[in-house]
């Protein structure tokens, strides 16, 4: 990751807003994210809420993240689910396409930095 999550005194992650609904069996929270405007990625973001709020195992789906104007403040609106196929029944198929899409160009980013690596570097004899 990118960011410093921890500044010892605050933290980068505010609450605004944490509701569970039970009509549609998912929690929604809405964060803001202060001094990351323009930086923050949404799959950090899912991150960051995710070790922010201990929801290991569960789906966390970034629905929104929008920069306040003249602010360095992001604010972010995630979904989460406790199973993945409620998740897709109700959440625009568009979304996920979305977040595989970005999840498989990080997975060949990562490839592409361990075959360069562990590439043996050829050494040039300059005669």
């Amino acid at each position: 990751m990118k960011y410093q999550k921890d500044f010892g005194y605050m933290s980068i992650v505010q609450t605004i807003a944490d509701v569970d609904n039970t009509f549609l069996s998912r929690r929604e929270i809405t964060c803001n994210f202060a001094g990351l405007g323009g930086k923050l990625k949404s799959l950090e973001a899912a991150d960051m809420i995710t070790k922010e709020f201990k929801l290991d195992g569960k789906v966390v789906i970034p629905i929104r993240l929008k920069t306040q104007v003249g602010k360095s403040l992001v604010t972010g609106i995630f979904y989460v689910y406790n199973d993945e196929s409620l998740a897709k029944k109700h959440i625009n198929p568009t979304i996920f396409s979305r977040l595989e899409k970005i999840k498989a160009k990080n997975a060949e980013a990562e490839a592409a930095a361990k075959e360069a690596v562990a590439a043996p570097v050829e050494e040039v004899n300059i005669e």
